[in-house]
């Protein structure tokens, strides 16, 4: 028995879009293409990216080659070196994350597309991939440099020509097809996709998505964490992160500062304290207002919930089981960081009750330490103050009555706590919940005596 491989289709599964314009604008800058592109090339780009392949733009595709004819190879190859730096930037975030996964399961990882190799191989070799199987167009010494003939040197790579490539790079390379991954979002892959052990469709087109649910393939979108739908190409939380606003919310104020603390894009671990049911309104809102997507750790019970469950599914938030010791939850929250998305945890766990809720010094679990030393990802800390007047933890619904006199939530973001990635999680763990205590106000700091009614809002309700 051989070893598996993990073959990637290129447009619209490792790129979340077309790698046409790209190619073509580098193609046109190094002078190897006509500066105005063919009639309806815009259009034609346009809808693969919406739709997918079809057989009239695979068509020009195959057409290409003639198109090429007497150009040198050098300058092809030098504008794909351009290129590749642009279509990188393209890639869809858990698409990196696979094919690291891959290797480091001792699977050699391949981009098996119908994109000229001499296009493709520089972006390749930039991602990681082990090897690459790509239509080639031949190319014959003419007045001193390679230049292309119009031919191809070899099959076109597509469809049924894309699964003979493999089989005979397998055949090559020692590799066996049954014990192989393979992601694609065309109908057109179905002969490879058929052919491996494990196919996935990623972003399938609409005929592809009919034949992976009946063959119960699974379907996933590279540009989002498993489980997360999507619908036109846009998740949940993309949607929500547009319509969602503090006014939504008229039985409370928000006071929010330091968003510019949120890194832009890249993993990052944003830590909070946990004061009300509510801190998942304040800090869902802070961080979209910062321009990401939160993606939070939250309890088991969440996600069994009839109608709720579903919408924390949907939103690719992370359930903890503690039934289970969480290193489930652990795991795909390192998964989620190391894919560049913004993962939240409350390090105290849990609201704290009777006299801790007011204590001055914050206790906090090392899980948040250990998952930024494990990832090393920047962890951004939040304090979060007045949520428990919203919605203490003594009642079982908002108070969303109070619309006249609401009480306000007080948010503020710090830079990234310094010093963290040591082998000691519990200093670590006691770094971030000083930085998050220096970001709360000064009477959070002081030592206060509660009254029993105030003791009683910071129990479950009985």
């Amino acid at each position: 028995m051989g070893r598996g491989a993990a073959f990637f289709d290129l447009d619209r599964t490792v790129l979340g879009a077309a790698s046409g314009p790209v190619l073509s604008e580098a193609l046109r800058a190094a002078g190897v293409a006509p500066a105005r592109g063919l009639p309806g090339q815009d259009l034609m780009y346009r809808a693969y990216g919406l739709i997918g392949e079809t057989l009239p733009v695979m068509a020009l595709a195959r057409a290409a080659v003639l198109a090429m004819r007497g150009r040198a190879r050098d300058h092809v190859r030098a504008a794909a070196e351009e290129a590749a730096a642009d279509l990188d930037a393209l890639v869809a975030p858990w698409a990196r994350l696979l094919i690291a996964e891959h290797r480091e399961a001792g699977r050699l990882a391949v981009l098996a597309t119908t994109t000229p190799a001499d296009l493709i191989e520089p972006f390749a070799r930039r991602l990681g991939f082990d090897d690459v199987i790509a239509t080639r167009y031949r190319a014959e010494p003419t007045r001193g440099t390679d230049r292309y003939t119009g031919r191809l040197d070899g099959p076109f790579v597509w469809a049924g020509g894309k699964l003979a490539e493999v089989r005979r790079w397998a055949d090559r390379h020692g590799v066996d097809l049954e014990e192989s991954w393979a992601y694609s979002d065309s109908v057109y892959d179905l002969p490879l996709l058929s052919a491996v052990g494990h196919p996935t469709a990623v972003n399938a087109d609409a005929r592809l998505a009919v034949v992976a649910a009946w063959r119960r393939w699974p379907q996933v979108h590279l540009d989002a964490p498993p489980g997360v739908p999507e619908v036109l190409g846009v998740e949940p939380l993309e949607v929500l992160r547009s319509v969602v606003r503090p006014e939504m919310f008229p039985y409370a104020r928000f006071d929010i500062a330091g968003t510019e603390h949120l890194p832009a894009s890249g993993g990052a671990l944003v830590v909070a304290n946990h004061r009300s049911y509510f801190d998942v309104v304040a800090l869902g809102l802070t961080v979209m207002r910062g321009g990401r997507i939160p993606r939070a750790m939250a309890k088991k019970e969440l996600f069994d919930a009839p109608v709720i469950g579903w919408m924390a599914r949907a939103f690719g938030q992370i359930m903890v089981d503690r039934d289970r010791g969480g290193g489930d939850a652990l795991g795909e929250a390192r998964r989620a960081l190391r894919a560049g998305e913004v993962v939240v945890v409350l390090p105290q766990g849990t609201i704290p009750r009777g006299r801790a809720f007011f204590d001055p010094v914050l206790q906090g679990r090392t899980g948040a330490a250990r998952l930024a030393a494990a990832v090393g990802v920047p962890v951004v800390p939040i304090g979060v103050w007045g949520s428990e007047a919203v919605w203490p933890r003594s009642s079982r619904l908002p108070d969303v009555r109070n619309v006249w006199h609401p009480p306000t939530v007080r948010v503020r973001v710090g830079p990234p706590v310094a010093g963290l990635g040591g082998d000691d999680a519990v200093t670590d763990t006691a770094r971030i919940m000083d930085a998050i205590a220096e970001l709360l106000p000064e009477e959070a700091r002081r030592p206060y005596e509660p009254t029993d009614e105030e003791l009683a809002r910071t129990l479950p309700p009985s």
